[in-house]
């Protein structure tokens, strides 16, 4: 007997599908089986009068870009104030801060400007978000939601509670913004 889980991980991301991890359950990629893109994705949702569904992530996750943070502070207060009481609190680590329980060397931020999140320039147009603003104008059609979404909202490579990011091996301190 065991627990069946769909897990909506799309063609483009198939390499983060995974087995799960606990006896008791299986996981099952339905987008996968369909081979649907991302861009099948969003064309599905907007079919359906949802277009605006946002990409799901962890609240204090370091891959977000400067529109997603500028998101839950401009709309969300209080996961506004966690996070940055979350990023707060990271900063030194603590002593099981990877798998062999040594402290991180150097100090951890959320942003990869190394800054505390309060303090850092999320409301700086960077120059993937001007070049989206600007496809978004310079053409008589739409652009690609795709390419915009990428664009705006930082590593699309991101992370989801099934597939994150952070167990690969190939990360580095700079990709969790560490200081040393």
């Amino acid at each position: 007997m065991y627990v069946e889980q769909w897990v909506g991980i799309s063609t483009d991301e198939f390499h983060r599908a995974k087995d799960a991890d606990v006896r008791y359950m299986r996981n099952h990629h339905p987008l996968i089986d369909l081979n649907w893109s991302r861009p099948d994705c969003i064309r599905y949702l907007t079919s359906l009068g949802l277009a605006d569904t946002p990409k799901s992530s962890c609240l204090g996750c370091p891959f977000h870009g400067n529109s997603q943070w500028r998101q839950i502070r401009d709309t969300s207060p209080e996961e506004w104030r966690d996070v940055v009481e979350f990023d707060a609190a990271i900063r030194q680590g603590n002593a099981r801060a990877n798998a062999t329980g040594n402290r991180l060397l150097g100090q951890a931020f959320l942003h990869r400007s190394r800054l505390p999140l309060d303090e850092a320039p999320i409301d700086h147009v960077t120059a993937a978000e001007r070049a989206a603003r600007q496809s978004e104008f310079a053409t008589s059609s739409t652009p690609d939601p795709m390419e915009v979404e990428e664009l705006e909202q930082g590593v699309m490579d991101g992370c989801s509670p099934w597939a994150c990011r952070g167990s690969e091996a190939a990360l580095t301190q700079d990709d969790f913004g560490l200081a040393t």
